[in-house]
């Protein structure tokens, strides 16, 4: 706190302690000043006025002068015309300022599943920069948590009524058994109120693999029959799947209400004749049980 800061906390507090004084300083009398210096008279010693400016000074110490010895006034008024010549009163030293310097404040951890390289690239494709990977420093877009199998559950059904409604979407698979990270991005609304299977038009989704442990490099497969490009599954069904890109090319599938218990899911890509997305984004083949999945919804940033 600057001293005159402090000054102006002491003098106010002194004169709260004396409530007969008059409300206009310039009323003051001798006896006035005096009952304010008998109040002060154990802090005006701690004062730093040296530390104080020449404009504070005038304005806020010469009004009380009656309440300090004229030495104490006559080196302030000497400390501001030559300010190196030493002077009879004490110079208190500055006050020492504690600087509290905060712990860095760590970035939180947004997936269990995928790295912020990993969001760089997904944020890429969707910005259909194939080639070209968006630097971390520069992802523009924000990976909000939609959905965490291992927070939220792993029934199909906590899938459709947590993600109804939600668009432009990023849907994550960890893979038991392998390092595989797979997922798909639909851009359109999960809807789990379809009374009929239902195939979605969109152009832009696309399903991938993520480089991970032993595999050095994700897959990108974009959709190629836009009519066919994803299937929103008939309601009564929505207690066995979850996500299904194209022809099953990315199928989330389970016969026991749980993505983790059976192995019903898929990337069937090799054994299809209709295949609605460019390839394959597994290099083996066979059904798959999870070990956790998470939903983001992807949403630009602000500039």
């Amino acid at each position: 706190m600057e001293e005159i800061k402090i000054w102006d906390k002491v003098i106010q507090w002194g004169i709260n302690k004396n409530p007969k004084l008059p409300s206009k300083l310039e009323e003051w009398n001798n006896e006035d000043f005096m009952a304010l210096k008998n109040t002060l008279q154990n802090f005006l010693s701690h004062i730093r006025y040296f530390q104080m400016s020449g404009k504070d000074i005038i304005h806020k110490i010469k009004p009380y002068m009656e309440i300090f010895n004229k030495q104490l006034l006559d080196d302030l008024l000497q400390h501001l015309i030559i300010p190196n010549e030493p002077v009879k009163s004490t110079i208190l030293p500055a006050r020492m300022t504690l600087i509290l310097e905060l712990p860095s404040r760590t970035q939180e951890k947004f997936s269990n599943i995928i790295t912020n390289e990993h969001a760089a690239e997904i944020s890429s494709w969707i910005d259909r920069k194939d080639t070209i990977t968006y630097p971390l420093n520069k992802i523009p877009y924000e990976f909000q948590l939609i959905l965490q199998g291992s927070r939220d559950g792993f029934d199909p059904k906590i899938f459709w009524n947590m993600c109804h409604g939600y668009s432009n979407t990023v849907t994550i698979l960890k893979i038991s058994d392998t390092d595989e990270i797979l997922g798909g991005f639909n851009p359109l609304e999960w809807d789990k109120t379809n009374k009929q299977e239902t195939w979605m038009k969109t152009k832009d989704s696309f399903i991938f693999s993520l480089k991970n442990g032993n595999i050095q490099n994700s897959i990108l497969s974009r959709v190629k029959d836009e009519e066919m490009a994803i299937e929103y599954i008939f309601s009564e069904d929505q207690v066995n799947y979850g996500i299904c890109f194209g022809n099953n090319e990315l199928l989330m599938a389970t016969q026991v209400s749980n993505f983790t218990q059976d192995r019903r899911s898929l990337c069937n890509f090799y054994e299809m004749t209709d295949k609605y997305y460019e390839k394959s984004i597994r290099t083996i083949s066979g059904e798959f049980s999870i070990v956790d999945y998470e939903v983001f919804k992807v949403v630009k940033k602000s500039i």
